[in-house]
């Protein structure tokens, strides 16, 4: 479910986020379609309040956080980082680890690395810069929809695989 968002400079966002998830319950969503796994892709460098809905309205169980090795992602990253410490108390999701989405900067996995080992967390998964998710984007698919037998689809197997099977053992 794409919820896109509102024209710049006439709405909050964030409250788009929190409508959204009102909407969900009230079309219960989650009883109809008893979905394995949820995933929630919002922004990390904006410090609001809707934003951390998955998190503070239990929705989010487990948090991967993906970032790059560019000084604007980790802060986002670290930002996410903080809201998540914030709920701590509360019982509400926690931070499994780090998603590496390379985008080529210089010494990227080691500022990754500095990053994750600094606040205890593993390195889930390295996903390299890759020219077919563009293709496949613009084709309007997955690389797993469009290039099945890919390098890239299979790092990202690996990394569904890999949070299932955590998730099973917990």
């Amino acid at each position: 479910m794409e919820t896109g968002g509102p024209t710049p400079v006439h709405r909050c966002a964030g409250r788009g986020i929190i409508a959204t998830f009102d909407l969900i319950e009230e079309l219960e969503v989650f009883e109809t379609l008893s979905p394995d796994v949820v995933l929630y892709d919002v922004l990390g460098d904006v410090v609001c309040g809707g934003f951390s809905a998955p998190i503070r309205d239990g929705y989010a169980e487990d948090i991967c956080i993906v970032t790059s090795g560019e000084k604007m992602s980790l802060y986002a990253a670290d930002n996410i980082c903080k809201a998540v410490a914030n709920f701590r108390s509360r019982g509400y999701g926690t931070v499994k680890g780090i998603i590496l989405n390379r985008r080529n900067v210089e010494d990227e996995y080691e500022r990754v690395k500095a990053f994750a080992v600094e606040r205890n967390l593993p390195i889930l998964a390295d996903i390299p810069r890759s020219k077919d998710i563009q293709t496949c984007e613009d084709k309007g698919m997955t690389v797993i929809e469009g290039l099945p037998d890919s390098e890239i689809s299979r790092i990202y197997r690996e990394l569904a695989q890999r949070l299932l099977q955590d998730e099973a053992e917990e």
